[in-house]
This record gives structure tokens, C-alpha cells and sequence, in this order.
């Protein structure tokens, strides 16, 4: 039966998308476009979902793209990310052939216009967004990050050409009230809106998009849209009844229009704020009107009081997560009646917030048993007795992050090994009462932990690591700063963790080069490793791990003496999926440069 092809004989074109339409990797998708012309007909077909970064004529590049991919719904712009061209799309025939050649003339740079020109021919325009109304009228979900050459033009044409469009990013583009207005107009589906940092936007233009899409909107983003106040959330209050989602960041929104959202938006699940003229009266009414709510995130707010946490609390009895970052004058009351009356809370940040300690913590445990997910950042008043009730209470818990907080101990972290078993991901940082005791329990307790961080946790040392060695498989390991741990520490991990894909071993000065031919014994799986100001380790040490970690895409290494040259060309050589290297600029030489300049980045040039 050799040579027969059975695949094709007997499979129908039906099945054949159907499996293609599982296949989610962009590279496994492109592999099977290359089997045959059969394959390669029913993958373009197939294909929903595009992806564009800054690239030579991207104007052009949509035209290629829309000819090939007729069922294209969702299309990603973003210029702040580089992608390289192919230096063939295809076959060079028909009429794609003077597209692609002048796509591989701008990818190249060789146009002999001014610069302010040749910055735009790697810019959307709206020729490019009138090629992307013209060629995906199928078009649902539409990403423009950072299209600073795009225009109310060019929205507009989107808007009377896809009239299926349901989801528009335009995060940094200053497209106007005109744009918005277009979309108001003929977009009748419109539910998900991000118009974060566009400067361009007025009053005007939100009201006319919400007055024509505001019954089907559900998501609403704003940042810094200095003249968007007040006037436009009353348009939504009135508009919007289905809205379920609102961000803002905003100096220019005070109760009124925070109100007028919660009072006309019953249905809202998700609030994130960051407003410093929004007082306890807007959280009030919130707590008030807003009783589906699930996920409240309160960035920097300066003027209200445990008193709106009382009326969440009071009010929304379905929360999920709260965020509270940087909010001065909260404390332990307000957090106990959120514990009260929010009992099914699985997420729970409080970032900044000096006035709550111990006690407000305390209320979380005994309450909120269903807690998964918790996070004390600079909680310098929270002490090792309210993680010991963390782990006594909340048995789900999955993740704990702990950063700054310079109360909790080995008896916090032994506590919550013993009682939260399920515990899978622990990052601690600048804890400094955290030692080896802590650590060993985690290893012995927690056998579901994949993700370990412990930056410059001084007390720690190999014997911790041994620990997790020995009890955990982890996936993610960040050791950086732990000055106490060494080759001991690390190759108990390389025995124990074979499923480690990432490494930060940074600062470590007592690691060499034992540890890293054990990593690459060990770890087959490693993909990022970060070494850099590691002191003793050598080109040696280096060499074995590239050799045989063969799946390792990034690699740091910047202000390791014992590194040359040599080492670094050893990277380069042996990891073929290699996409980022750290180095410095010294120790790259003309071949390597010259083999692979485009995966090399320096740090401290001009040193």
C-alpha cells in the first residue's frame, strides 16, 4: 500500500475542515497548507482568524491576504509588534506577483523616500483598512492597536462593509467622533468596544455610537480620553441596557456618570475603575443597583472609605474578585463586609492598601472558603496569624502571591502547605522572614505545585529546593536573588522536575556549570532560561545545556564573565527554535551576528 494516498482517496472536503478547524497553532496549520494543493485549498478556506504586526506595506500584505482567505472573521493589527515578511508568499504568479515584489521591497527598506514616508509604508492606512472591508465581509472581530495613520475614513468603510462586526479594538488609534459615528451608525451587532488611549474622542462621538449600537453593547473600555466626561456614561446608562462589561481610567468622570452607568446598566458583571474624582457615593449606588455584579478592580482611589466596600458588600452578593490597588483610607471593616456578605469570592488582590492588616484578612478566611486565588502586595500590617487562618479556611486555594510583605514568615507559608494541598502556583518576593522551613513544607504538602517563584528571598536556600525536588513537578521556577542557593539546589530540580520549561536563575553567584549539565540531562522540555549575573558559570556548562535542550527559544546571559564568544555561538548553533538572546554586544562576533542578528538583543552598548 506504500505511495497510496488514503487521506484524500477516501476523506470528504467536509471532514478535512472540520479537523483543520481544531487545529489551533498558526505553524501546524501553515505545515498542513504545505501537503498538498487539495490541503493547501481547504486550509485557506478553513482559516478565521488573522494576524498582522508592523511589516513592510501592510496595505498591500491585506490585499494578498484577502484574496487567499475568503472565511476570515477576526483580524489582528497590532504595530507595536515586529514581524518579519516571508521572502515568499507562495508562488510568484498571476497577479499576486508585482503585490509580493513590492512587499519584499519595503520589508527591505529600499525605497529612496523621505523618512516620515517611509515610517508610514509600515503603517496601516486607511486604504489597507478599506482593503480589509472590501475583502472580509464576513468580518466579526476587529484589533487595531496603536494605528496611528488610520482614520475616521477608513472606520467608516468598515463599518458600511461589515455589517457582522461584533468586536472593535481600537486601543491608541485617532480615528474621531466621525469613526465612532460611522460605527454607530451601520454597525447593528457591535458588543465588545476598547477605546483606550484615543485621544481624538469627544462626547459627541460616544453618544451617536452608543445612540445607534447600544443595544447590543456589552463591553465598554475608556482610558484616557480626556474629553469623554460625565455626558457620555449618562448616554450609556440610558443606551446600554445590556452592558455587562465597563472599564474606565479617567481624571474626568466623577459620581455622576458612574451613577447614571450603574442606575440605566443592570445586567453590569465587570467594573474596573481608576478614577481619583469617583467618591464613596458612586460605589454606593453600585453596591445599590449593580446586584449581578462579579468582578470589581478599584485602582488608586484617594477619596472614598470602607463605606463603599460596605455597600458592595451589602448589595453584591455574587462577587467574585475584588482588586483594590492603592486605595489609602480602606480598611479592615470594609474588607470584613465584603467577607460577610460576598461568602462565594474566589479572587481577592489587595495591592498598596496600608490600612488593612491582619484582621480584614481573618474575615476572608472564615467566610470566603471558595477562595482560589490570593494576593497581598506591600500589606505591610498583614501578619503570619492571617495566612495560618488562610490556610485553616480556604482549602480550594490554587495560587498565592506575596510580594513586600514584611510581617509573613515560614509559620504563614507552612500553614497554608498544610491546609491548601491544591495549592499550584507560589510566587513570593522580598519576603525576607521566608526561609528554608517554608519551602520544605510546600515540597512536602503541595504535590500539585507547577509554578514556584521566589525572588530575593535571601533565606532560602538548596535545601528548600531539594525539597521541591523532590515533591513537585514544576513547570515554572524563578530562583533569582536567593544568594544562598547553588549547583545543590538546582540539579535536585533538574532530577526531580523534568517537565521544567522555564528557568530563572539570575544572580545566583555560587551556580556553575554542574548545575547546567544537569538541566540538561534533566530538562528536555526547557524553552526560557535566564542567567544572567551568574559569575561561575562557563562556556562548559553552557555548551552541554544547548546540546541537549534543544527546544530552548530564549536565552539571558548578560554580565556572566565566564561566557565568550564561543558560548555564544554555541546557542545559536545547536537551539533551532532560538528566538531571543541577551547578551552583550562584545560578545557576539561578526559570524554569529551576520548568521542570526535578527534574534539578538544587547544590553549596555555602549559599555
Amino acid at each position: 500500500m506504500r505511495g497510496r494516498d488514503w487521506i484524500n482517496q477516501i476523506l470528504p472536503d467536509e471532514l478535512i475542515l472540520d479537523i483543520f478547524r481544531h487545529v489551533e497553532s498558526k505553524a501546524s496549520r501553515d505545515a498542513c497548507a504545505l501537503v498538498c494543493k487539495r490541503w493547501l485549498r481547504l486550509e485557506r478556506i478553513s482559516r478565521v482568524t488573522l494576524r498582522i504586526g508592523a511589516s513592510g506595506c501592510p496595505d498591500a500584505l491585506i490585499k494578498v491576504l484577502a484574496r487567499r482567505f475568503v472565511n476570515v472573521r477576526n483580524v489582528f493589527v497590532d504595530e507595536r509588534l515586529s514581524i518579519s515578511l516571508p521572502v515568499q508568499i507562495g508562488r510568484k504568479r498571476g497577479t499576486d506577483h508585482s503585490v509580493i515584489s513590492s512587499l519584499k521591497i519595503h520589508s527591505l527598506a529600499e525605497t529612496n523616500g523621505s523618512e516620515d514616508n517611509e515610517t508610514e509604508s509600515y503603517c496601516l492606512s486607511d486604504a489597507g483598512l478599506a482593503a480589509v472591508a472590501a475583502g472580509f465581509s464576513k468580518l466579526e472581530k476587529l484589533s487595531l492597536i496603536w494605528c496611528s495613520n488610520v482614520t475616521h475614513v477608513g472606520l467608516r468603510s468598515i463599518a458600511e462593509k461589515c455589517i457582522f462586526l461584533k468586536s472593535l479594538d481600537l486601543q491608541g488609534c485617532y480615528v474621531g467622533d466621525q469613526g465612532l459615528a460611522a460605527v454607530g451608525e451601520f454597525s447593528k451587532h457591535l458588543e465588545d468596544l476598547n477605546l483606550r488611549f484615543c485621544e481624538g474622542l469627544t462626547d459627541a462621538g460616544l453618544i451617536k455610537l452608543v445612540d445607534g449600537s447600544g443595544k447590543t453593547l456589552q463591553s465598554i473600555s475608556l482610558a484616557a480620553c480626556a474629553k469623554v466626561t460625565d455626558t457620555s456614561l449618562e448616554a450609556v446608562g440610558s443606551h446600554c441596557r445590556s452592558l455587562e462589561s465597563l472599564s474606565l481610567d479617567s481624571e474626568f468622570i466623577h459620581d455622576k456618570g458612574v451613577l447614571a452607568v450603574a442606575q440605566g446598566c443592570p445586567q453590569l458583571k465587570v467594573l474596573k475603575l481608576q478614577c481619583v474624582n469617583v467618591t464613596d457615593g458612586a460605589l454606593q449606588g453600585v453596591g445599590t443597583c449593580c446586584l449581578s455584579l462579579e468582578l470589581l478592580a478599584l485602582y488608586s482611589f484617594q477619596i472614598f472609605t470602607d463605606k463603599s466596600l460596605c455597600a458592595i458588600g451589602k448589595g453584591c452578593k455574587r462577587l467574585k474578585s475584588l482588586t483594590l490597588n492603592d486605595c489609602t483610607f480602606l480598611s479592615d471593616k470594609g474588607l470584613e463586609a465584603v467577607a460577610v456578605g460576598c461568602a462565594g469570592l474566589t479572587h481577592l488582590e489587595v495591592n498598596g492598601c496600608h490600612n488593612i492588616g491582619t484582621y480584614g484578612l481573618e474575615s476572608i478566611a472564615k467566610s470566603c472558603t471558595y477562595l482560589s486565588e490570593l494576593a497581598l502586595l506591600y500589606c505591610q500590617r498583614i501578619g503570619n496569624f492571617a495566612l495560618s487562618e488562610i490556610g485553616r479556611g480556604c482549602k480550594f486555594l490554587q495560587a498565592l502571591h506575596l510580594v513586600d510583605c514584611a510581617s509573613i514568615g515560614d509559620e504563614a507559608i507552612c500553614s497554608i502547605a498544610r491546609g491548601c494541598s491544591n495549592l499550584k502556583r507560589l510566587h513570593i518576593r522580598r519576603c525576607y522572614e521566608v526561609g528554608n522551613k517554608g519551602i520544605i513544607a510546600v515540597g512536602e504538602n503541595c504535590k500539585f505545585l507547577t509554578d514556584l517563584s521566589l525572588r530575593f528571598c535571601d533565606r532560602v536556600g538548596d535545601e528548600a529546593l531539594v525539597a521541591i525536588g523532590e515533591g513537585c513537578s514544576l513547570h515554572h521556577l524563578n530562583v533569582s536573588g536567593c544568594h544562598q542557593i547553588g549547583d545543590v539546589g538546582i540539579v535536585a530540580i533538574a532530577r526531580g522536575c523534568s517537565k521544567l520549561s522555564y528557568l530563572d536563575v539570575s544572580v545566583l553567584q555560587d551556580l556553575g556549570d554542574i548545575a547546567m549539565m544537569e538541566l540538561g540531562e534533566g530538562c528536555p522540555l526547557l524553552r526560557d532560561i535566564v542567567l544572567s549575573h551568574c559569575r561561575q558559570i562557563t562556556d562548559l556548562g553552557l555548551s552541554y545545556l544547548a546540546n541537549r535542550c534543544t527546544l530552548l527559544e530564549t536565552c539571558h546571559m548578560v554580565y556572566c564573565p565566564g561566557i565568550t564568544a564561543a558560548g555564544v555561538a554555541t546557542v545559536i548553533t545547536s537551539c533551532t527554535n532560538i528566538k531571543k538572546v541577551l547578551v552583550e554586544k562584545w560578545k557576539v562576533s561578526e559570524r554569529t551576528k551576520r548568521r542570526a542578528e535578527s534574534i539578538i538583543s544587547y544590553l549596555c552598548v555602549d559599555l
